[in-house]
């Protein structure tokens, strides 16, 4: 089986060591393993599949003789994405540096995988709360066309990072024992509260995280006039992004003919039987690859063809690393590695 030589640049991080794990779980072909972060990282021994590798630190040299490399995230995607596309690799990257360039395909293999096709050296992975989203909404858009979209999410700790996760444990714990609460990660105090603001301010009152859920769509979607409008809410979960999902499409499309659509659907597995209290939560759908749809009903507030949906995925696995691997997997299904 030919081998392809990958860098991993995070590699120390949580999303890096998704990444591993899951080019380890797919069997994905891997040669050369270069695992790059920053110089704080530098020195630290990783292992893979058995085999015990040293974190370097990232330079412009670094991609030298690399196939694909992974960018886990954060401002090195602008520092050094163009060095490994010279050096010859393909990027695919995990941060927000290139997901609104025209030039740079944005892609969810179940969504456009046709995209992969007119990369010019770097493609994006979308955000996870619009990856998840498109997953679950693409096989009812090619059904019945999508005209609006309004979504709110519900929003893991997690989606920051380890120090999310470790924030909303010690709050947890001092207010369970009477002490006094210390705010660092987030706004506000995450533990026994929500708090809907994820990322900074943007124009009309919106938080960057709810525009990239309209511009990604849309751009994925290939259409610039779908409606979206979102709102982002941080909620004391640790793990599995949540969102509830209400459509309009053109043509009619019923409750009973969504579940057939999204029942065959790639990626989707539908948990959608109320009566027995079966529906999409975190606590299922942490630590796997697809997205949960149920709570699929009629639109009662709604004279045209109107449908809500409720939703739950991991957004480390689906919203990041691993529809970063199977982007990795599609390059080289269609011969563009």
């Amino acid at each position: 089986m030919k081998t392809y030589n990958i860098a991993i640049v995070g590699a120390s991080g949580a999303v890096g060591h998704e990444f591993l794990k899951i080019l380890a779980e797919r069997n994905f072909p891997v040669g050369d393993l270069r695992l790059l972060a920053t110089e704080r990282s530098e020195g630290k021994k990783i292992t893979f599949k058995g085999q015990e590798y040293t974190v370097e630190r990232t330079t412009e040299q670094s991609f030298k003789g690399m196939d694909i490399a992974l960018f886990a995230g954060g401002s090195a995607s602008k520092t050094y994405a163009p060095a490994a596309v010279k050096a010859g690799a393909v990027v695919i990257d995990n941060s927000s540096t290139y997901r609104y360039d025209p030039e740079v395909p944005l892609v969810v293999p179940e969504v456009n995988p046709e995209d992969v096709r007119w990369h010019k050296g770097i493609i994006a992975n979308p955000n996870c709360s619009t990856i998840i989203m498109v997953v679950a909404l693409k096989p009812l858009h090619d059904a019945a066309k999508i005209k609006r979209i309004v979504v709110s999410t519900y929003q893991a700790v997690s989606g920051i990072g380890l120090p999310g996760i470790a924030e909303l444990k010690k709050q947890t714990e001092d207010i369970v024992n009477g002490r006094p609460v210390e705010v660092d990660a987030f706004k506000y105090q995450i533990a026994f509260n929500v708090i809907p603001q994820i990322d900074v301010l943007k124009d009309d009152d919106y938080y960057k995280e709810e525009m990239k859920m309209v511009w990604e769509t849309q751009k994925m979607f290939h259409d610039p006039e779908l409606k979206v409008c979102a709102t982002a809410v941080r909620v004391p979960v640790y793990r599995s992004h949540s969102e509830s999902i209400n459509i309009e499409t053109e043509k009619p499309l019923s409750p009973d003919e969504a579940r057939a659509v999204l029942a065959k659907a790639p990626g989707v597995i539908l948990v959608d039987d109320p009566a027995n209290s079966k529906y999409p939560m975190p606590l299922f759908s942490s630590d796997t690859d697809e997205v949960y749809v149920g709570r699929i009903r009629k639109d009662i507030s709604c004279n045209g063809n109107g449908l809500c949906l409720f939703i739950a995925a991991d957004q480390i696995r689906k919203g990041a690393a691993t529809n970063t691997i199977q982007i990795a997997e599609l390059l080289i299904k269609e011969g563009l590695i």
